[in-house]
């Protein structure tokens, strides 16, 4: 199973030159925490992200007028991607490797095709342990009390 099999294929996104408020809003309106920042020709090349936690520390706390800041000067760069054909297997260890919650996901000419999320990660693991559960649970001896 691939990275771009499991990651989420809607992700909100922001232009860099855009100001921090116009992203904190965007988080509300599509109600996530990470946005990522695509260059502003179009070309849909992932540039960097920018979350909930870079705008409290890198914005707010910095002093910075979010009207006048733009989402260049705090985003995270560079961004951590994989291809969507990278196997899950890979894709993790590339996590734990960066310490990374999540992953951009491109495809051809490295335009953003998704978002892989630890929560995506988890979510498939809970799905396969179901089987595995009910054929343990069949297989466990009936001790009478």
């Amino acid at each position: 199973m691939s990275a771009g099999m499991i990651c989420s294929r809607v992700v909100a996104t922001v232009w860099p030159h855009e100001s921090v408020r116009t992203a904190a809003r965007r988080m509300a309106e599509h109600d996530v925490g990470t946005l990522v920042v695509v260059e502003a020709d179009g070309a849909g090349e992932a540039i960097g992200i920018v979350t909930d936690r870079d705008i409290a520390l890198r914005c707010v706390a910095a002093s910075l007028d979010p009207d006048r800041a733009t989402v260049a000067a705090i985003m995270t760069k560079p961004v951590k991607a994989i291809d969507e054909d990278t196997p899950i297997e890979q894709a993790i260890a590339r996590m734990a490797d960066l310490g990374a919650r999540r992953l951009v996901v491109t495809g051809e000419g490295k335009r953003l095709v998704g978002m892989l999320s630890l929560d995506d990660v988890l979510a498939l693991l809970v799905e396969e342990a179901g089987p595995i559960a009910r054929l343990l649970e069949k297989q466990q001896p009936r001790i009478p009390a």
